[in-house]
């Protein structure tokens, strides 16, 4: 797990407030850089889950004209049913949207709509608005400030009067001002669930996932909603959003449509994954009964197993499933997790490099295979592993686990200059900037000045963060 920045985000979720405009005044304007002393949210990287999701977005961006932008999807480990975006880069959504949502339509839905909000500009929108809202506010307090000065120096019966507009001025403005942004945002959420009907029509999909998941927040919400200020809101109410969303979703000819049976049998594998590494053995008990003799349900309580129970007969059950679908590249690598975890990494390699070659493109699963060589404590091996950690890392380079692997396996044969440097790059990537400069540092007089290695050091040493700009609560 690793912890991007916090800033404020659009939703997919039925009910979120914003702060008062008297809590933004008290704020920079800037969204979009990391709050000061932020702890991070706790991210989820998988390789599955991670191409299962890129295949579900990956026609719905090109059809907004993003294909270009290299958005990436982020799992949030969280488990109420949330997406939401935080810049024209990312999308985030929950784990529990993926364990929830009982078909790829119903996620497919959740990315349409939040692509939405990245290609209708709405986080540079909300950005200028609050800008915006800020001075306005700023203003009106200075007037209802001035209000009680012009007051308190009349004095007498007409002074009196002047300090109670100036107070009500003060006290009315941030209200205001919060209920005009909350209805602008509103309008926000509206445009972004049209133009995700547009882009599933598009792309030839039907909205049926995405009006599936509106009808469940309207039934969740069908009682809390009924003593709910609708104009205090930063979403439609649910059941509003659901009859808006009804025609025009209904509308298309891709209505009817349904997804194929191995996407579905791919999500059901998703599901299954999080439920084995997320919940206790007896949430995956109740979830996936023995008497569930499925795939996906096979999968989860082998996952359980290797965790909580005996390996061996963990084993037996990934066996399983490696034996149903072999080339399967995921089955090799949850059993050589298995054995790594459990101080087998001699064992785990086979697999692992089974898994690599099934899925070349699948950085993770090479980074836990050069996990298992340096594990494996053979200096004969570190070759290889700094080979592969290499070669993962120029093409996925945020991935903090691969920095300290490679920095172990430098260590191996004694280059503590490489060592160093993979430390700072850990350090670095895992957002940990003083200790990342003091390893830069080290590394950095290792290194032969203007040498590859000391350019990459001094770089990170040099490194000066941006001015930490503080978020609406």
């Amino acid at each position: 797990m690793r912890s991007p920045p916090i800033t404020t985000p659009l939703r997919c979720g039925a009910v979120l407030l914003l702060a008062s405009a008297v809590a933004m005044a008290g704020h920079g304007s800037a969204m979009g850089q990391p709050a000061k002393g932020a702890k991070g949210l706790p991210v989820i990287r998988d390789a599955e889950i991670e191409q299962l999701l890129r295949e579900y977005t990956a026609p719905i961006l090109k059809a907004a004209g993003l294909a270009q932008q290299n958005v990436q999807i982020t799992i949030i480990n969280a488990r109420p049913f949330n997406a939401f975006v935080m810049d024209g880069r990312r999308i985030f959504i929950n784990a529990g949207a993926l364990m929830d949502a009982k078909a790829p339509n119903e996620i497919i839905g959740v990315m349409a709509h939040e692509t939405g909000h990245i290609s209708g500009g709405h986080l540079t929108k909300l950005r200028n608005e609050l800008a915006n809202a800020q001075t306005t506010m700023l203003v009106g307090m200075l007037l209802g400030a001035g209000a009680l000065v012009a007051g308190s120096r009349a004095g007498g019966q007409t002074g009196s009067g002047i300090t109670q507009a100036g107070v009500g001025a003060l006290t009315a403005q941030p209200e205001l001002i919060r209920r005009s942004l909350l209805s602008y945002q509103r309008s926000q959420e509206e445009a972004a669930d049209r133009a995700g009907v547009r882009l599933l029509s598009a792309t030839g999909q039907s909205a049926k996932g995405m009006h599936t998941t509106f009808k469940r927040f309207a039934e969740q919400t069908m009682f809390i909603s009924q003593s709910v200020d609708p104009y205090t809101q930063s979403h439609p109410m649910p059941r509003d959003r659901l009859e808006a969303l009804d025609q025009l979703a209904k509308s298309s000819p891709h209505w009817p449509k349904t997804d194929p049976p191995e996407l579905q049998q791919r999500h059901d594998l998703m599901r299954a994954k999080l439920a084995g590494f997320l919940e206790p053995p007896d949430g995956v008990a109740r979830r996936y009964p023995l008497s569930d003799t499925s795939l996906a349900a096979r999968y989860a309580r082998a996952i359980s197993a290797y965790r909580f129970a005996d390996l061996r007969g963990a084993l037996a059950q990934i066996d399983g499933l490696v034996q149903s679908q072999p080339n399967n590249p995921y089955f090799h690598e949850l059993k050589g997790q298995a054995l790594l975890e459990n101080g087998k990494p001699h064992e785990a390699m086979a697999p692992l490099r089974r898994a690599a070659a099934l899925a070349p493109s699948a950085p993770l699963i090479r980074v836990l295979l050069g996990q298992a060589l340096v594990a494996a404590n053979d200096a004969k091996l570190a070759d290889e592993a700094i080979g592969i950690l290499h070669s993962t890392l120029t093409r996925d380079p945020d991935v903090p686990e691969g920095y300290r692997y490679l920095a172990m396996a430098y260590g191996r044969k004694g280059d503590h200059a490489h060592a160093d440097l993979a430390s700072a790059q850990a350090a670095f990537a895992s957002g940990e900037i003083k200790t990342a400069r003091e390893l830069a540092g080290r590394a950095r007089n290792r290194f032969p000045t203007g040498s590859p290695g000391w350019v990459k050091a001094d770089d990170i040493y040099s490194y000066k963060p941006p001015a930490a700009a503080t978020r609406p609560n």
